[in-house]
């Protein structure tokens, strides 16, 4: 199994940014998918999460200004971020899951027990 995010890159404060992440190597559509972020000296939170049904949740800090969706034709997830402020400057990480479990701390309600991640892909939100 190969998970691969693409999109991060440098961006001033109000700007936007459209991360992707291209699942490979299991079936997309059977799978909880999840964006997940950390930022230097900070611990993994959980952003965004896209149940296999199709459900959508956020964590607070991004709710409004970023958009999940899934493309299970082709086996890709992506975030849209708009809005986009110096605190969400992080590395981005794409999970899936076959499970999904309440998520708790950060209003992100739902998230997968994550079974892959893939490498991250740096997104700078300059002042």
């Amino acid at each position: 199994v190969q998970v691969v995010e693409s999109g991060g890159g440098l961006v001033q404060a109000g700007g936007s940014l459209r991360l992707s992440c291209t699942a490979s190597g299991l079936t997309f559509s059977d799978y909880h998918m999840a964006w997940f972020r950390q930022a230097p000296g900070k611990e993994r939170e959980g952003v965004s999460s896209s149940s296999w049904r199709g459900g959508a949740y956020y964590a607070n800090s991004v709710k409004g200004r970023f958009t999940i969706s899934r493309d299970n034709a082709k086996n890709t997830l992506y975030l849209q971020m708009n809005s986009l402020k110096p605190e969400d400057t992080a590395m981005y990480y794409c999970a899936a899951g076959r499970s999904l479990k309440r998520a708790t701390g950060n209003g992100l309600v739902y998230a997968p027990e994550v079974d892959y991640w893939g490498q991250g892909t740096q997104v700078t939100v300059s002042s």
